[in-house]
Order: C-alpha cells, then sequence, then structure tokens
C-alpha cells in the first residue's frame, strides 16, 4: 500500500493515495498506521479519494463537497471519523501539487464539513478558507489539574476554547478532558490558550481521538475566534508547540495560513501492521 507522510505545524498525518475509493480502511488499519511504535506514526490519516468515488452520502452541511474533486477523508489516529482538519487540509493540498493531481494555486478540498478553498502562496505556505466559526456559548472542561471555562465553537467540527491566566505549558493535559455530553454528544477538541502579547495567543490542544497533539488547525480557529470580541475583525499569529500559524477573521469566516509538507513516500506491508 503506498503512502506519503506529511505534517502542518508538525500535526502530522499519514497520507494514502486512494483515487478510485479502492481501499478498505478500517479503524483498525487506521489505528495501526498512526502507531509510532509498530505503524509509520501520526496524529491521523488522510485518504486522498476523488469525491465520485468517496462511497459516502454526506450530510446536507456538507453538499458543496461535490463541487470539488477531490475529498480529504480524515481519520483521527483512534480511527473515528472527523469532520474537518485545518492542518490537514493544507498538507492535504501540499500533497495533491507534489503528486500532480491538481494544478494551479487554488482550487477546493472536499470534506465533511463542505467544500473548503486553499491558496499556495508563493513562500510554500497554503491558506486555506475555514468558513465562519460558529459560537455556541459558554463550557467548561474538567482537566488533570482543573476546570477550565470558555467558549463552544464550531469550525465544523466542536471545539471548546479556555483562556487561561497562566502559561499554558503549566497545564496538565496528559487526561482526557472530561466534558457536559449536553454541550458536546460527539465529545469535542478543547484548546487552552492565552495572549501572550498583543496580535499574539500561544495555545495547547487535546484533541478527541488523538489526545495532546503539537497543533490542531481548527483548534487554532476556534482559540482565534474565542479571543476577538463579538462583530469585530482581526489578525492573530497562533504560536503551537509545533509552530505558528496565522488566522484572519473578518465578516466573511475565517482563513487559516501555515506551512504544509511532505516529508517522505514509500509503501507498507498491511500484513505486518499490528
Amino acid at each position: 500500500m503506498r503512502f506519503a507522510k506529511g505534517h502542518g505545524t508538525e500535526n502530522d498525518f499519514v497520507i494514502l493515495p486512494d483515487p478510485d475509493g479502492s481501499l478498505d480502511l478500517t479503524p483498525a488499519m487506521v489505528a495501526a498506521l498512526c502507531d509510532r511504535r509498530a505503524g509509520i506514526g501520526g496524529d491521523g490519516v488522510l485518504r486522498v479519494v476523488r469525491t465520485r468515488a468517496l462511497g459516502e452520502v454526506l450530510p446536507e452541511a456538507a453538499a458543496s463537497a461535490a463541487s470539488c474533486e477531490w475529498f480529504m477523508d480524515y481519520r483521527n489516529a483512534d480511527g473515528s471519523l472527523a469532520e474537518m482538519c485545518g492542518n490537514g487540509v493544507r498538507v492535504f493540498a501540499r500533497y495533491l501539487i507534489a503528486s500532480g493531481l491538481s494544478e494551479g494555486t487554488a482550487f477546493g478540498v472536499g470534506t465533511r464539513a463542505g467544500a473548503r478553498h486553499v491558496a499556495i502562496e508563493a513562500d510554500g505556505d497554503v491558506t486555506v478558507d475555514m468558513g465562519r466559526p460558529e459560537i455556541l456559548g459558554k463550557g467548561s472542561a474538567a482537566l488533570a489539574d482543573g476546570t477550565v471555562h470558555g467558549t463552544r465553537v464550531s469550525v465544523g467540527n466542536p471545539h471548546l476554547a479556555c483562556p487561561v491566566d497562566r502559561p499554558v505549558a503549566e497545564i496538565d493535559l496528559t487526561a482526557r478532558p472530561v466534558l457536559d455530553p449536553a454541550d458536546f454528544p460527539e465529545g469535542a477538541n478543547v484548546e487552552v490558550f492565552a495572549e501572550t502579547a498583543p496580535g499574539v495567543l500561544e495555545m495547547r490542544v487535546y484533541e478527541r481521538g488523538s489526545a495532546e497533539t503539537r497543533s490542531c488547525g481548527t483548534g487554532i480557529v476556534a482559540a482565534a475566534a474565542a479571543a476577538t470580541p463579538p462583530g469585530e475583525g482581526a489578525t492573530w499569529r497562533v504560536r503551537v508547540p509545533g509552530g505558528e500559524c496565522i488566522v484572519y477573521l473578518d465578516a466573511d469566516g475565517a482563513r487559516l495560513r501555515g506551512p504544509a509538507v511532505i516529508l517522505a513516500e514509500g509503501e507498507v506491508d498491511e500484513a505486518r501492521l499490528g
């Protein structure tokens, strides 16, 4: 089975080219591929499939994905499906260009949250139109070292973005945050962030299905949206353990800009996984 490995601010992915949708990608296979000792290792899997070959009925909210030639079938490291991944879209777009599957500097990528339009920048960064973050109210999460309070945000997938008044490096994210199931029936990513300078946020994230990761693109957007007063626009530099992204917020929604790197390509023996 062919694969590639890529990352966006060290949020890393196993990329599986499957243009015709013939790969039977099971949760167990995803978990084995993402295993950092017995597999390739990654925070998730990006299956590269033509939208017409997806073989999946998309929800009405994702209907715009049908306009895109390519669909990003994203799976969390535990094999569960995910609606959207901001860093994943950037890496997915970089792979399409590097492998000759797409041309030009602007195109759409289908996701379970709908179409996401990407632009390849002159310096190699990739910018993704992330849609309009939806502020859903307040919420809280019980962490290993206390409870944090924040804003519930949808960026195509659910988030709880929590400002904290101490360095984010001091927060204990070793255990899965405990959330109110009434607020998050399908779970959520939990971000803790602090404004360290005007226009600069530092952030860490615990991703549902993956545990703490070095970065999370949708989480970066969620934190920026939570830090911005209602009705206002803003530009934020968001620093995560794996690097830095820029979020542009205006009346049209959010754009996420950051690096995307393809590190390696090769083959993996499915029989040896797991």
